[in-house]
């Protein structure tokens, strides 16, 4: 909840501009800056608080985009079966053996300077593989159920049969899916900022990390600018674990604790 205020009212919690070059340089931490400036002369904190907004749209955007291509891809190919659900479990299998990092760093460095929209792109297009393979198991499981059975007497259409029959019963492994593209996004993302693929000039953490590293942060006496942008990284990604661990308590009776009545 703290990142989504911090992403969504950015302008109004920050004390100054991200971009504001008008401090001392390699300033300490005081009450008029909290975590110090950097070697330009800008406000850390400004900058961590404006970065917010960029890792929270990646990790939504590039969370529901892989989902939603999880969902059509491992759905479908369970359900269809055959030609189709050979065809699209080949696909999957492919993006499953080949290494998804190093890909991604090809691709990025082919681009030059990827922006926000394309790294969400290239990072949606190639982070459904393990959740498609996950749903297309669990529908495997569900294709032969009764009430299944009843809606294909009933005469339901397959589009049907998939959107209000098998979708709602998965509710906890698709939002256990959207969770894990969206950690997967955080921290690549900012591993491909932080190397130097991203825009340098976005207010992102990785591109924090990725200025702080270029000018030394932590031996000149700037520890804060290079370590409080990886421990927000940090932070997201833990908060985004233990969402999806509640949810698949939620969705599964089977993780609940029972509490013993005194």
């Amino acid at each position: 909840m703290l990142f989504l205020v911090l992403a969504t009212f950015p302008e109004f919690i920050a004390p100054y501009s991200p971009t504001a070059a008008a401090f001392a340089p390699a300033q300490g931490p005081s009450a008029q800056h909290w975590l110090g400036t950097t070697s330009y002369g800008q406000d850390v904190l400004s900058q961590l608080i404006w970065g917010t907004q960029q890792s929270i749209i990646i990790a939504f955007a590039v969370g529901g985009a892989a989902t939603l291509i999880a969902v059509l891809v491992g759905v479908s190919a369970a359900y269809l079966g055959g030609v189709a659900d050979g065809v699209l479990s080949l696909f999957t299998d492919v993006l499953l053996v080949i290494p998804v990092l190093p890909l991604i760093i090809v691709i990025a460095a082919y681009v030059k300077s990827a922006g926000l929209l394309t790294l969400i792109i290239v990072l949606g297009a190639l982070g459904w593989s393990y959740g498609a393979r996950q749903l297309r198991a669990q529908v495997l499981s569900l294709r032969r159920r009764e009430f299944l059975d009843a809606a294909r007497v009933r005469g339901e259409r397959k589009a049907y049969i998939i959107v209000f029959e098998i979708l709602p019963t998965m509710t906890s492994l698709i939002v256990a899916s959207f969770l894990g593209a969206a950690i997967f996004s955080v921290l690549t993302a900012a591993s491909l900022q932080f190397i130097g693929l991203g825009d340098p000039n976005a207010q992102s953490w990785g591109t924090m990390l990725y200025w702080a590293e270029n000018n030394d942060a932590l031996l000149a006496g700037m520890p804060l600018w290079a370590l409080t942008p990886g421990m927000c990284i940090a932070a997201l990604a833990a908060a985004f674990a233990l969402l999806n661990y509640a949810f698949d308590e939620i969705g599964n009776p089977a993780l609940r604790v029972v509490r013993r009545r005194g």
